[in-house]
């Protein structure tokens, strides 16, 4: 029983004693519940009958249907204490040697063993079983007392706590990571089932979880999973990437779905319109069936632009490249007909490792990014960490508000050492090649300033000491906080080009988290303030021949791109599934009306621009 007051006090003993008896009354009360029978329990039949439908977040598109299987994981530690630690220790590491064992089976097996995105996921996931600091810790944590299981589960819960508090997404994310290899250890520890996967007969099916990781994924028939369905997940999830590389359509942050559903219900999932529709009546399957076959020739659609420019009816060419943050992500290069990348986030490698990478790793690193981009230009963002994103070997502190605290180009700065060996690694690995770089998160052009400095002694001494170094290097920063755009004229001198970062250019611009669910959608990427900035970043680029680029969510989406290219932009960088609805939406747009007609609904002083563009789009024959 928790009991809480309005201002401080101290509760008396007496009244102290009052909740302790309340606390017990209630506890015999629940347990009691255990005995009653279900006889006792008014009929609920009516509930378990009832269509539902539930939204959630687009993880990946497609569409599936099949019964419903519950994916149950982390088994109970029924024993703490150890009562003989020696033999804890073996237990440990007997667990460890048949995990990692069985993980260099799963890799070799016929399944995945051909190279892709799915292969590399899991390596790095690996990567993560095989951490020293992990297992140190357990040790740890045997040595201090407890059982192997308590322990497995005691630094679980400890580094999940950490990371869960955390707002950049792609740490939130690697929680699932965290929460499968703990479930697997567990599970190798107990001797229980080495998987979580329960499933029977010949039906297909959807799963449904509160989170994955991507190895637990790979423990059901993928062949007759149709879909899967997160409580919790993001785009960045692994196990995002392995159902894409599935084609498995995926569904996140669907609240409360464990709750509604029982195993064997009918389950439809509509990845294009992140729906779930449980036990759907005859209309909703019979809408499923016309969306597939629908689906199905999207695709193609899709598949039959990879090798097409991305031109307007009237000749204006873009050019759409795509973001990337790990190497699981460029065999989406040759599958989208992208021109390029034009973000590349160098962190990632960073945060997943116990110890700094030296500058052989990341020279190798970005040696076989750009070998494996074919020519194709790419753009790396040096670090941005710091803030949420914590380095587990660097100067870590709390940060009231991380989002615009000590990250990025300020870290860097402070800590040059850091960054020197970045881009040491970058420009010995570009060597005979073009280098595009690019810092984030200025504030100031002094920043800026500061930064290429360091680039440019870098470039001296690979000069000085005879080594390989890339003698064609453009030097960019990304716009992302707005004091910069009173600084337009002096940072377009300096720059070689601008990369315009929306998402967070936006989230500072109107002072909106976006992170919190309760300010989603309240301020609009096409309302009248953002076009006006954009218009004149724009106008002030083009006049001074410096290019410009715009990445992030606005890029991605067919309206928001829409509007973008009627003010000037000509480059668009977004997530590898937009680039086919993008493409598509330019090849049937005519570029001249488009920005007659912007022109003249941000003159009139209109408010609701999205849907003013999107009737613009259906009067004219525009596929978004």
């Amino acid at each position: 029983v928790a009991v809480q007051n309005r201002n401080r006090r101290r509760y008396s003993e007496e009244e102290v004693e009052t909740l302790q008896t309340v606390a017990m009354v209630l506890a015999e009360l629940v347990a009691g519940g255990g005995f009653t029978g279900e006889g006792e329990l008014g009929s609920v039949d009516g509930i378990a009958v009832l269509p539902v439908r539930l939204e959630g977040l687009l993880l990946n598109a497609g569409l599936g249907a099949g019964v419903a299987v519950l994916h149950q994981s982390l088994i109970k530690v029924e024993k703490l204490v150890a009562e003989d630690p020696e033999a804890e220790h073996r237990h440990l590491r007997v667990a460890v040697t048949a995990m990692h064992g069985a993980l260099d089976d799963m890799l070799n097996s016929a399944r995945i063993a051909e190279e892709g995105e799915h292969r590399d996921v899991l390596e790095t996931y690996r990567m993560i079983a095989e951490d020293a600091g992990w297992l140190a810790r357990m040790s740890e944590a045997v040595t201090s007392g407890l059982t192997a299981e308590a322990a497995v589960q005691k630094v679980h819960n400890d580094v999940r706590a950490r990371m869960a508090s955390l707002t950049d997404p792609y740490i939130r994310e690697r929680v699932h990571d965290l929460d499968d290899l703990a479930d697997r250890l567990l599970r190798h520890l107990t001797g229980a089932d080495v998987t979580a996967a329960k499933t029977s007969g010949t039906d297909d099916f959807v799963l449904i979880a509160r989170s994955m990781g991507p190895a637990q994924l790979l423990d059901y028939d993928h062949d007759r999973l149709k879909g899967l369905v997160l409580e919790e997940g993001t785009p960045t999830a692994h196990v995002a990437i392995v159902a894409r590389a599935l084609d498995i359509p995926v569904i996140g942050g669907v609240r409360g779905i464990l709750g509604k559903v029982e195993p064997g219900d009918q389950v439809i999932v509509d990845g294009d319109n992140a729906q779930v529709f449980l036990r759907p009546g005859d209309d909703v399957h019979q809408a499923f069936r016309e969306s597939m076959a629908l689906n199905d020739e999207r695709k193609a659609a899709y598949a039959e632009l990879k090798d097409l420019a991305a031109v307007t009816l009237d000749g204006e060419t873009i050019s759409l490249k795509m973001n990337a943050g790990l190497l699981v992500d460029l065999p989406h290069l040759e599958e989208t007909g992208a021109d390029g990348i034009g973000l590349y986030r160098t962190e990632i490698p960073f945060m997943v490792r116990s110890e700094f990478p030296d500058v052989k790793s990341q020279c190798d690193l970005y040696e076989e990014i750009l070998e494996r981009a074919n020519g194709k230009p790419v753009v790396f963002r040096t670090l941005d960490v710091g803030g949420d994103k914590i380095l587990s070997y660097g100067d870590n502190f709390e940060e009231e508000n991380p989002a615009m605290g000590w990250r990025a180009i300020r870290m860097s700065l402070d800590r040059p050492k850091i960054i020197r060996q970045q881009l040491r690694a970058m420009i010995r690995a570009a060597a005979n090649r073009e280098l595009d770089v690019m810092f984030p998160m200025i504030s100031e052009v002094s920043e800026f300033t500061a930064a290429r400095a360091l680039l440019e002694k870098e470039l001296a001494r690979a000069r000085e000491r005879g080594e390989p170094y890339s003698k064609d290097v453009r030097v960019g920063a990304m716009l992302e906080v707005p004091a910069l755009l009173f600084q337009l004229p002096e940072l377009i001198s300096r720059v070689d080009f601008i990369s315009v970062g929306s998402n967070d250019l936006l989230q500072f611009l109107f002072a909106s988290d976006r992170g919190n669910p309760r300010l989603a959608g309240r301020y609009d990427s096409l309302s009248p303030p953002v076009l006006d900035l954009l218009s004149a970043l724009v106008e002030q680029c083009r006049a001074l021949a410096k290019p410009i680029s715009i990445c992030g969510e606005m890029a991605g989406r067919p309206v928001d791109a829409m509007a973008l290219i009627g003010l000037g932009f000509r480059e668009l960088s977004m997530s590898p599934p937009a680039v086919g609805p993008v493409k598509m939406m330019i090849r049937s747009l005519a570029l001249g009306p488009l920005v007659e007609y912007m022109d003249r609904i941000r003159k009139s002083g209109q408010r609701n621009i999205r849907e003013k563009l999107r009737a613009f789009a259906v009067d004219h024959g525009v596929i978004i």
